[in-house]
């Protein structure tokens, strides 16, 4: 039987018993917070992190997995006698860690000739458990003896039709790390308007605009109606257990079905949302590669 390795980024968000349950191997991303160096999955739980988010005086620095750490990890499983490593990887778009596992993939040759292993790098499009999610399914597919091709193209046809409807409580975060004009952030704020946010691969867009907090959850849900296919499982998260348990309650109602799961966003991903984030995962109409 071949073996078989599934990697992935702790952008993906995946809960730790979910990474426990299906052996998959995720490399955290490190973190610079008011000049002290953090590791992601590591050194702070979410919720410590949420905190830290908070009190910081800067916005926090993110930096991609390198291409040495990559490298390292693929000569492990060439020395250990594997045949395949599948990774998944944090939206290209928006982190160099995708161009840091490819070009890793192509220095194993030189490091390990003899070796046969093949690595697949497989760019998800997207953030946290939007991939995170199908890197857990596709761990279960290995475990239940699927064969890399089909297993990559899962992938590849999952990401083609994934979407996030996003929105947060505040806009001071989105606006420090540039997601979103300082004017127009402030504006929101002083109109006390929250936006709704649609991610699609590479393209974020403010589908629209709700006043007040207790808008934000029934704004979420009117617009990720509009664009789910039928019957589309979905994912809700966040950075605070009770508004997600608000949002899973509130999704149950209005799409007739409970949530598949419910999540926290990770360092990574919470550092450009701020600590006061909710969101829905779902999938939308396939799009072209």
């Amino acid at each position: 039987m071949s073996k078989i390795a599934i990697m992935t980024d702790s952008a993906s968000d995946i809960p730790r018993e979910l990474e426990e349950k299906y052996g998959i191997d995720i490399l955290p991303f490190q973190l610079v917070v008011d000049g002290q160096s953090y590791t992601e999955r590591v050194d702070f739980t979410n919720e410590q992190y949420y905190e830290m988010l908070a009190g910081a005086k800067d916005i926090p620095k993110t930096s991609q997995v390198t291409m040495t750490r990559f490298l390292e990890k693929f000569c492990f499983y060439a020395d250990e006698g594997y045949d395949d490593v599948i990774y998944v990887a944090i939206n290209s778009a928006g982190s160099s860690t995708y161009s840091a596992a490819c070009m890793a993939a192509k220095a194993l040759r030189d490091e390990r000739p003899e070796s046969a292993l093949r690595v697949h790098v497989v760019d998800s499009h997207t953030y946290s458990m939007t991939y995170g999610w199908h890197v857990c399914e596709a761990a279960r597919k290995v475990q239940a003896g699927a064969d890399v091709p089909s297993v990559v193209q899962y992938l590849e046809d999952a990401f083609s039709r994934m979407e996030v409807m996003l929105s947060m409580y505040t806009l001071r975060f989105v606006k420090k790390s540039g997601r979103v004009s300082a004017a127009a952030a402030f504006a929101g704020e002083l109109l006390g308007l929250r936006p709704i946010i649609n991610m699609v691969d590479d393209t974020t867009a403010t589908v629209a605009k709700v006043r007040g907090d207790n808008s934000v959850m029934p704004g979420l849900v009117e617009q990720a109606k509009k664009r789910m296919t039928d019957g589309s499982p979905y994912l809700v998260g966040g950075t605070d257990e009770g508004n997600i348990k608000m949002l899973a309650k509130l999704c149950k109602k209005e799409f007739g079905r409970a949530p598949e799961g419910t999540f926290l966003l990770g360092a990574a991903v919470a550092t450009n949302t701020g600590p006061n984030a909710v969101a829905i995962v779902y999938e939308g109409e396939p799009r072209p590669r």
